[in-house]
């Protein structure tokens, strides 16, 4: 199986031979959108540029803002909590789930004020935070909950799939994700007023635009008297290429999902007899869709990057770290928001600092995420047998 086949290569061509005509143009961002819907089990998806502006886009669609707060992950990519302050809303981190490793449900009750306004649990690693939990304590405070669902593509969680269930929820389309079209998004809601507010806000706040129209047509602009713009909004709207793209690797997405799950289960073999080797938990009736296969080391005896090193020197790919916690980066410690930390200091003294999140802090430099982007079995199955050599190795020489 290629990453990019021959379906990729004849809906780019279709683009390309009608020229961006704007009879044609978008039929393929149209497609996806209708296609996605059906597919994820909601009402509306809205297209946009990345998976970083999706969650943007939700956060202004939900009327997030100056002064308010929202509760991210301590444990994910920085994307999650920059949206925040992209809306000039207030991060406030949560900490993890010893187990799971995503958001932590006792945590959040902790950190809820009366400012919050929004809860954004993200999927981590393909698999879904306990998403009922966080919606009924939503409901209890009247929080809009926008689930960041960037690397759980068919991801379940009791046997409704990943995405269905939050306000809105948030994908990714950037290169290393489960479909791709070098980059893009989605969000996904089954509320037809924010989806026509998730539609006109990336879409330069056209009126025109509507629930299942994306785009403006030459009859509206060819009018003198068109008034276009009901309410501000940015240009996130992706090209017809990208949803060409897009639309192909939806339609294989079953395909390219049981390739990362083929090599998750191979490399968790590999070390199921180690027990200084911890993967992150699946609970019952979660599926895990795999973005990466990740495990924590349960050892003083052998270091991170000495493990990294003997994996790579037998042959692996490299491992990747976890991300630094959001609140350590060095932008949280200098709070170099681009001004909006004026904003956030007229509301209260907010600290980024060690402490606030110590399950995370104790966990982060201990996780191993397994590469799973193997589209041929035998390149995954390798990949396991280095692991398996490389687990071996320090059984032998230390334990």
């Amino acid at each position: 199986m290629d990453r990019i086949g021959e379906l990729e290569r004849k809906y780019v061509n279709e683009v390309l031979a009608n020229g961006f005509a704007s009879a044609k143009n978008y039929s393929f961002v149209t497609r996806l959108e209708k296609e996605f819907a059906e597919k994820f089990n909601v009402n509306y998806a809205i297209a946009m540029v990345n998976g970083t502006v999706t969650l943007h886009a939700a956060l202004e669609a939900a009327g997030i803002g100056e002064g308010d707060e929202v509760i991210v992950p301590a444990l994910t990519m920085s994307s999650t909590n920059m949206s925040v302050l992209f809306a000039n809303a207030i991060p406030v981190f949560a900490d993890i789930d010893p187990n799971t490793w995503t958001i932590s449900v006792e945590d959040i009750k902790r950190k809820i004020t009366s400012r919050t306004k929004a809860i954004i649990p993200v999927s981590l690693y393909g698999l879904s935070s306990d998403i009922d939990a966080i919606m009924e304590i939503a409901g209890n405070h009247d929080i809009t909950v926008i689930e960041d669902d960037a690397q759980c593509f068919l991801g379940y969680y009791k046997g409704r799939i990943v995405g269905s269930t939050a306000h809105m929820s948030s994908f990714s389309f950037q290169a290393g994700k489960h479909m791709t079209s070098g980059e893009g998004g989605m969000v996904t809601t089954n509320d037809a007023d924010l989806a026509i507010k998730l539609r006109r806000f990336s879409g330069l706040g056209y009126g025109s635009i509507g629930l299942e129209k994306g785009r403006i047509s030459k009859d509206d602009i060819q009018n003198p008297d068109y008034e276009r713009h009901v309410m501000l909004g940015w240009n996130y709207r992706p090209s017809d290429l990208c949803g060409a793209v897009a639309l192909a690797q939806l339609q294989r997405l079953d395909e390219l999902v049981e390739a990362r799950k083929y090599a998750a289960k191979v490399l968790k073999e590999a070390a199921e007899e180690c027990k200084w080797l911890t993967p992150q938990m699946t609970p019952a009736n979660y599926e895990n869709s795999y973005w990466t296969m990740v495990v924590r080391l349960d050892t003083d005896k052998i270091t991170w990057q000495d493990f990294r090193n003997k994996f790579k020197e037998f042959g692996g790919d490299g491992i990747y770290g976890a991300w630094m916690l959001g609140y350590l980066e060095p932008m949280y410690r200098t709070q170099n928001f681009m001004g909006r930390e004026k904003i956030i200091a007229r509301y209260g003294d907010y600290r980024y600092e060690r402490g606030i999140c110590p399950v995370a802090e104790k966990i982060q430099p201990r996780l191993f995420q397994f590469k799973t982007n193997y589209w041929d079995r035998e390149a995954a199955e390798k990949q396991a047998e280095i692991l398996h050599k490389t687990v071996q190795f320090f059984n032998a020489s230390l334990f």
